[in-house]
C-alpha cells in the first residue's frame, strides 16, 4: 500500500508544480507523509462540507482544485474556517493536495478534460508552455476544433449539457446562428487572456468570470472588425465573427477535471506501488450561488421634452 509521499510523488508527476503561475502555491498542504493511502476524495473547493464528506467517507487524502490558502498565512487557528479545516483534517487522519493552475496547464488536466467534454478536437494549449521533458503540448488554455456544421447556439447547448446544475447555468454573447469552426477554452477566470484568444483565431471563447468591461469591449471590437471587413477594410483576425463569448460557472466547468484525473490517479498508483486506491468525487456542488431571479422591470425609454 503507498504512504503519501509515493502519491504526492505521482500526482507531481501527473500535474508538475512547474507548470503553476507565479502568483499560485499548489502540492501538499497539510499531510503525514508516512501514512498510507487507502481512499482518495476529490473536489472542486475545499469547503468545510467538503471536508466533512470527505472524512465521512474515510478518506485518506482529500485532492481539490482551489487553494485552501491564496495568500501568506501567519496564523492557522480556530479564528476562520480555514483554521478549522486544518483542524479536522489533521484530526481525522486525511492529508490535502491541491492542483491548481500546475493542473490547468497538464495533459489531461483541466482545460483539456473541458475541452473534450465540450466535443473539440486537435486540441492544442491557448498559452503554450515549453516543457522537454512532457511528449505532450501542455500550457494555459485549449484552443481546438469542433466536428461538424455546429453554430453558437449548439455549442452553448453542448456546455450547459455537460455541466453540473448551478443557479446562474451560463451565459451567451453573439449570433446563436454562426457557425462555429475553432473554440477556445479556458476553465476559471478568462478575461485576462482575450488578447491570446483573439490571436488564437478562435470563433467562440468558453471560460468563467467574465466582467461586465472587458466582455463589452472584447464583443464591441469584434463587431467593429466584421462591419469593417464587410466595407472592405480588415482589421483583427482571420476569424469571421471571433470571439463569441459563453460564460461558465466558475467551479462547475473545472469540476470537469476529474472526468480524468480519478482513473489517472489511480492508474499510475497502482502500477508506481501495486495498489489501486479507492477514489471518490465528491457529490457536493460548491458554486456560492443559491438563487438566480431574472430582472423584471420593463425596458424605458426617456425623452426630456
Amino acid at each position: 500500500m503507498p504512504n503519501l509521499s509515493q502519491v504526492v510523488h505521482v500526482l507531481q508527476d501527473l500535474y508538475p508544480l512547474r507548470y503553476a503561475e507565479d502568483w499560485d502555491a499548489p502540492g501538499l498542504v497539510v499531510g503525514d507523509l508516512r501514512a498510507p493511502v487507502r481512499v482518495i476524495h476529490c473536489a472542486v473547493d475545499p469547503t468545510l462540507d467538503v471536508v466533512d464528506e470527505a472524512i465521512s467517507m474515510g478518506a485518506d487524502l482529500l485532492i481539490t482544485h482551489h487553494p485552501l490558502f491564496f495568500r501568506a498565512v501567519h496564523e492557522v487557528s480556530g479564528l476562520d474556517f480555514r483554521g478549522e479545516i486544518v483542524r479536522r483534517l489533521i484530526e481525522h487522519h486525511c492529508a490535502l493536495w491541491v492542483g491548481h493552475t500546475n493542473a490547468d496547464s497538464a495533459y489531461r488536466g483541466v482545460a483539456d478534460s473541458a475541452a473534450t467534454a465540450f466535443g473539440l478536437e486537435e486540441l492544442r494549449p491557448l498559452v503554450p508552455i515549453e516543457d522537454t521533458n512532457s511528449s505532450h503540448q501542455v500550457g494555459l488554455g485549449r484552443v481546438g476544433v469542433m466536428p461538424g456544421s455546429k453554430t453558437l447556439g449548439d455549442v452553448a447547448r453542448r456546455v450547459a449539457e455537460v455541466l453540473p446544475a448551478t443557479q446562474l447555468g451560463i451565459q451567451v454573447s453573439g449570433d446563436l446562428d454562426a457557425v462555429v469552426h475553432t473554440v477556445a477554452v479556458l476553465p476559471g477566470s478568462g478575461d485576462s487572456l482575450f488578447e491570446e484568444v483573439r490571436n488564437s483565431s478562435a470563433d467562440v471563447y468558453i471560460t468563467s468570470d467574465l466582467r461586465h468591461h472587458p466582455a463589452t469591449d472584447a464583443r464591441q471590437q469584434a463587431l467593429y472588425e466584421i462591419e469593417m471587413r464587410q466595407a472592405g477594410i480588415p482589421l483583427g483576425g482571420g476569424a469571421s465573427s471571433s470571439p463569441a463569448l459563453i460564460n461558465t460557472p466558475h467551479s462547475a466547468i473545472e469540476g470537469l477535471w476529474f472526468n480524468n484525473a480519478p482513473q489517472d490517479v489511480a492508474n499510475r498508483i497502482e502500477a508506481s506501488s501495486g495498489f489501486r486506491p479507492r477514489i471518490i468525487v465528491s457529490s457536493l456542488n460548491t458554486d456560492p450561488w443559491t438563487m438566480c431571479i431574472p430582472g423584471a422591470a420593463e425596458e424605458r425609454h426617456s425623452e426630456l421634452s
